[in-house]
């Protein structure tokens, strides 16, 4: 079965031709953010930067399936082909992302989308699709994995944020600042640098191997630089104790990673990194902060969200199997037996993990 193309679509996607949207590759179109300025519920994932820190860093190959009204882009469910010798080729909307729902003009016609990408998969022999964020607007699916989404309202102000911060977690940034700390933002190679050390020992300490330095490094390159983001840091003098980075597209911003030094707790660098982060985006004019996903078993990282005064709300993905021709589900492997023996790991060979076994995850 064939897709129908577009001056834009990807070489292979003529292969692939059938009625609907066509399947086009934003590496292509230097100007494909602005194409998405019409659909405010974009994020950065949608966007050019996270499609090419993905090619980047594994290789991953863009089918992003969308339809055009002359020269504006109508709707969009983009997906990457993950393609390992280990763990198969299948399409995934979109690896190491925590959502990404489809957009249309009214919100309501996106099942062109997904049978256009499932005649794809069928034509290019892919094991699964599974789209993230989607599980709700796909007629037919079944949820494969659920989460926690955690959303911040910027346009409160800054004065009705720091109220909705829980009790606590006031106490705790005062706390930081009585101590002396202070927070930097910045966009700089420095700053992803440091952010990854601790990023390393935050790992360790949940017993998880980091994705590669060039992962991070390309997020630096195509999303900090281009000013889509930055590096919050929390320090003591010039010592960092807690760093974060934060995404941003149109006026949605993104919590993506966090990461501390465990030894410096008691100073709560965390709690104010956070707060001045979420004040730094109310100030650039962002309207939302999403939080990220969160695993339904991890409670602590819940309790934290939540008081930084987010409301909550469910995350489903679905994921459809070819072999069966159904929907199956999926297990949330953010634990298991395997993190007490990364955890007892030294960090060169941790890192050494991560780089030889995120290419083939997705």
């Amino acid at each position: 079965m064939m897709l129908a193309t577009s001056p834009t679509a990807t070489r292979d996607s003529d292969e692939c031709r059938d009625a609907g949207p066509s399947a086009v590759d934003p590496l292509r179109q230097p100007d494909w953010d602005s194409l998405l300025a019409a659909h405010p519920q974009s994020s950065i994932f949608h966007g050019l930067g996270w499609a090419r820190v993905l090619h980047d860093t594994y290789g991953h190959k863009p089918l992003y399936f969308a339809r055009f009204h002359g020269k504006q882009l109508t709707g969009l469910l983009p997906v990457m082909e993950v393609s390992s010798p280990l763990t198969g080729r299948r399409g995934v909307s979109l690896p190491f992302t925590d959502a990404c729902s489809p957009l249309t003009a009214d919100g309501s016609d996106t099942q062109s989308f997904y049978q256009t990408a499932l005649a794809c998969g069928r034509c290019r022999r892919w094991k699964y699709l599974e789209c993230r964020g989607s599980a709700q607007s796909w007629q037919g699916s079944s949820p494969s994995l659920a989460f926690y989404g955690h959303l911040i309202d910027l346009q409160l102000g800054p004065d009705l944020l720091y109220k909705g911060l829980d009790g606590a977690f006031r106490r705790a940034v005062r706390k930081a600042q009585e101590a002396g700390l202070r927070v930097e933002f910045s966009t700089g190679p420095e700053s992803m640098a440091t952010f990854y050390r601790l990023h390393c020992l935050t790992r360790r300490r949940h017993g998880l191997p980091p994705q590669p330095f060039r992962f991070f490094a390309n997020i630096q390159r195509h999303v900090l630089a281009p000013g889509q983001g930055f590096v919050a840091t929390a320090r003591l003098e010039k010592k960092a104790l807690a760093a974060a980075v934060f995404l941003y597209q149109g006026r949605q911003a993104l919590y993506k990673f966090g990461a501390s030094d465990y030894a410096a707790q008691q100073l709560r660098p965390s709690n104010l990194m956070m707060w001045l982060a979420i004040k730094q985006c109310g100030d650039m004019g962002l309207a939302t902060l999403n939080l990220g996903r969160t695993s339904l078993s991890n409670e602590g990282l819940r309790r934290f969200k939540l008081a930084l005064g987010a409301t909550e709300h469910n995350v489903q993905y679905a994921k459809y199997d070819f072999s069966t021709q159904r929907f199956v589900t999926d297990t949330d492997r953010a634990e298991g037996g395997f993190n007490r023996l990364f955890a007892c790991l030294p960090l060169p060979m941790l890192r050494l993990a991560g780089a030889v076994l995120y290419p083939h995850l997705s």
